[in-house]
């Protein structure tokens, strides 16, 4: 058995004897269900929630601004401040959100838990997945990639979520 890697170093994926490693994780080749290759895209519906979020706390500090300011000598600028705030803001989400659509691969089971890989470029992610439905097939096939660690969501994570199935709570490499 492979050992569990280490933050920061490469990941070690492979098929042999019709077992999937990722990592030290192992899956029999026989319970996966499906394999899929695709770019994830953003919640939208989240990253609305978090615009409008900052819209009121932009709205609190322009507020805050305008009475430290004595109710109204400047000529409306708590407005443009606001104002330039809230694009800022805007501006923000939408960068994030046009970023966040990251290449990943989901290999799921039977059970309905799944696996979840991430590197830079759709290219490296559709040649593992032919490969893994190859080795479905042919049962003699063997193969090993060297992943290096991409992160998804934030700045710890890594490159494998396996999450669901029966009594698992999900592992983040």
């Amino acid at each position: 058995m492979p050992p569990p890697p280490r933050r920061g170093k490469p990941l070690e994926l492979r098929v042999q004897r019709q077992i999937l490693w990722v990592g030290s994780a192992a899956v029999p080749l026989r319970n996966v269900s499906w394999v899929e290759a695709f770019r994830l895209k953003p919640a939208w519906g989240k990253a609305g929630a978090y615009f409008l979020l900052l819209v009121v706390f932009a709205s609190l500090v322009s507020a805050q601004l305008d009475s430290t300011d004595g109710g109204g000598g400047g000529g409306g600028g708590g407005g443009y401040a606001a104002g330039v705030l809230t694009l800022f803001i805007l501006v923000f989400v939408c960068i994030v959100l046009l970023w966040s659509r990251k290449p990943v691969l989901v290999v799921e089971m039977n059970s309905g838990s799944r696996v979840v890989l991430t590197l830079p470029t759709m290219d490296e992610l559709r040649a593992i997945a032919g490969q893994i439905v190859y080795a479905i097939d042919h049962p003699e096939y063997e193969f090993s990639a060297v992943l290096e660690q991409h992160n998804t969501t934030n700045n710890f994570g890594s490159v494998v979520n396996m999450n669901g199935g029966r009594g698992n709570t999900g592992i983040t490499l």
